[in-house]
């Protein structure tokens, strides 16, 4: 009785684990993938205004003529520098 009593605990405490680690990868996919809503957006292009807009860094510029041919160096410019500034800010954070 005592080793069918230690199977049926280690099956079950293996079911409790593996349900553990199906859950907690379900939450880090379901927080990975957003819900395609509107808010969620992070760019926009305006095209009867010539715009475009990057709603993570509040950028806007007005030449995406420019932007559709090729010439990302304004918009990529202004990415790196609010990464750098976030990690900076992460930094100073951490260190005090």
């Amino acid at each position: 009785n005592r080793d069918k009593a230690m199977k049926n605990l280690r099956i079950r405490l293996y079911d409790m684990q593996r349900q553990a680690k199906d859950a907690a990868r379900s939450d880090a996919r379901k927080s990975q993938v957003g819900s395609g809503d509107r808010s969620e957006r992070i760019r926009t292009y305006n095209f009867p205004q010539g715009r475009v807009t990057d709603h993570r860094i509040g950028l806007t510029l007005h030449s995406l003529p420019q932007i559709l041919e090729g010439d990302l160096d304004p918009m990529l410019n202004a990415l790196i520098a609010e990464d750098q500034a976030a990690r900076l800010a992460d930094l100073e954070a951490e260190f005090g």
